[in-house]
């Protein structure tokens, strides 16, 4: 055959092939941009060539601490330099980086350190209360470097070893190995797992190199993206954004934890072009106090996933100068897979419509080789008709390795070829896919399935409404009713359930509206996400 792949004239040589890895996005940059500014946090600035510097010097240290291929360096900080160069030289060495949760209790720490067998932890002294335990938990050797910086001044050590210490060991020249295959692992993610322990989801090096791409095509990064930090840097490896801003040439804005007046400082200040986060950090820049408010210098534009974003909370972003971009995704899928392209014609059309369009999840980024709707039992599409729900099925590159030593939870995730998200979804007939709910989160009243999505956009229509969360409620007839917990705005008047009732019964069909309603805050996951789980268990306790 004339162009049989085993031709010696057509191999692949060092010219024509390169393992694909984020790393190189680093290396490029320093080389084009060196004195580009590549990270701002507080008064700190680097610009490239010494953030990869840095990185270079980082890994030769831990190579010097007995870091080797394959070996696993966890940290546990949040959105600083140090989780960025972390996500450089830990892949530089062909090793495994372990982002860990800051929210987690020191049991799940403890866990996460052992099954990923980490032998070094980079621990940013903030988390000392829940660092210290969790070491003292440990039975395997594990070095700590203690991370600290202007913000954590007064802050009990966790370690000896200080981690800027620790960097100046390293040479800045340093030749790193670099990887020989890129289907190596370079990041191991924990899921938060509602019950029993988190599942490690396992990255490649080129599923992160074709995530971090596809964002950055996706989200219209360039050179100019002044990128702020509203979402964790440990979920997801920040979604790849730390690779994606770096392989545009773009400049990173830490911030620690999320605060709508600093936020908005930080916008104004470093004109501020893209931020990420979930639903809830947008609804706490909406209700931020008028006083903590500034004008933008122009509009930033936000990504946001986890549950859909009700139309109000699209309606009062844009009327603040934010351009929202809604996407799906989850850890095993390396963040956004789905994200929502406005139609050309949807300019043109009624306003509360245009929203609602917006809050479907839409179509895939670039990169995902395939996406259906099906059901899971005979693996065959629903139909387009908007109407018949079916599960969330993808395949491609941007795809986890696995589940590791979990090989059951592998083989079921990627039964027929697809990986099966567990999330419930129709198919409208222009191919966009609208999430209806967690497959959990389906609530069943009387042989009706009822999305609790749809029922908290409705309940987002109220004028003093801030979040809400619809689960499942036994009932004795229905088996199931809708129970809406609800938190109000702040300075909002005397709301009864009655008031929420009656509002919901001119929106919606009759069996859709909640038997139940609560008032109070919502428990949040560390990334802003609502724990359904803990208002179910409430929900079985009222009476």
């Amino acid at each position: 055959m004339a162009f049989a792949v085993d031709r010696p004239e057509l191999a692949k040589t060092q010219a024509n092939y390169a393992s694909l890895t984020p790393v190189s996005f680093l290396a490029r940059a320093a080389r084009f941009f060196p004195e580009r500014t590549a990270i701002i946090h507080g008064a700190l600035r680097f610009t490239y060539a010494q953030f990869y510097a840095r990185c270079r010097q980082l890994a030769h240290a831990l190579t010097k601490a007995g870091i080797k291929r394959g070996d696993t360096v966890a940290i546990l900080s949040p959105n600083t330099p140090a989780m960025m160069e972390a996500h450089f030289a830990v892949p530089m060495l062909g090793a495994v980086l372990n982002p860990i949760n800051i929210r987690l209790d020191p049991a799940a720490i403890a866990f996460c350190l052992a099954h990923g067998e980490a032998k070094v932890l980079l621990a940013d002294r903030e988390f000392h209360g829940q660092i210290v335990p969790a070491l003292a938990l440990m039975k395997q050797p594990l070095q700590v470097i203690d991370i600290a910086d202007a913000e954590t001044v007064g802050a009990p050590r966790i370690a000896g070893t200080d981690y800027e210490e620790f960097i100046a060991t390293g040479d800045p020249g340093f030749v790193y190995p670099g990887i020989t295959d890129e289907w190596e692992s370079i990041c191991l993610l924990y899921t938060s797992g509602t019950t029993g322990n988190p599942k490690g989801v396992v990255f490649s090096h080129r599923g992160g190199h074709l995530a971090a791409l596809s964002n950055a095509l996706t989200f219209k990064l360039d050179h100019t993206a002044r990128y702020l930090w509203t979402l964790p840097m440990f979920h997801c490896s920040g979604w790849t954004y730390i690779w994606a801003v770096t392989a545009v040439g773009g400049t990173q804005v830490c911030l620690r934890k999320v605060d709508p007046k600093r936020i908005f400082e930080l916008i104004a200040e470093h004109h501020v072009t893209h931020m990420c986060g979930a639903p809830v950090v947008l609804t706490m820049l909406i209700h931020a106090p008028a006083a903590h408010k500034r004008p933008l210098p122009l509009r930033p534009r936000f990504m946001t996933g986890g549950a859909a974003p009700p139309s109000a909370v699209l309606r009062d972003m844009e009327a603040m100068g934010f351009d929202v971009i809604h996407a799906y995704g989850t850890t095993e899928s390396y963040g956004p897979s789905l994200f929502c392209a406005p139609g050309e014609a949807w300019a043109g059309i009624e306003t509360e419509q245009r929203y609602g369009l917006m809050a479907r999840q839409g179509v895939t980024t670039p990169v995902v080789e395939d996406i259906m709707v099906a059901d899971p039992a005979t693996m065959q599409p629903v139909a387009r008709d908007g109407a018949v729900i079916g599960e969330i099925m993808q395949r491609g590159n941007t795809i986890m390795k696995g589940y590791l030593k979990n090989e059951q939870a592998t083989a079921e995730a990627f039964a027929g070829g697809y990986y099966h998200s567990g999330d419930l979804a129709v198919w409208q007939d222009d191919a966009y896919i609208e999430v209806k709910d967690r497959s959990k989160d389906i609530i069943i009243s009387g042989g009706e399935n009822i999305s609790s999505l749809e029922v908290e956009d409705a309940l987002y229509q109220h004028p003093d409404v801030m979040e809400a969360a619809v689960v499942a409620r036994a009932d004795a007839k229905w088996g199931e009713t809708p129970c809406a917990f609800v938190t109000l705005k702040p300075g909002a008047g005397a709301v009864t359930a009655d008031d929420i009732i009656a509002f919901c019964r001119a929106r919606m069909a009759p069996y859709k509206i909640p038997r139940t309603v609560v008032f109070g805050p919502l428990p949040k996951t560390s990334t802003g996400k609502i724990q359904k789980f803990v208002l179910r268990d409430l929900a079985k306790t009222l009476r």
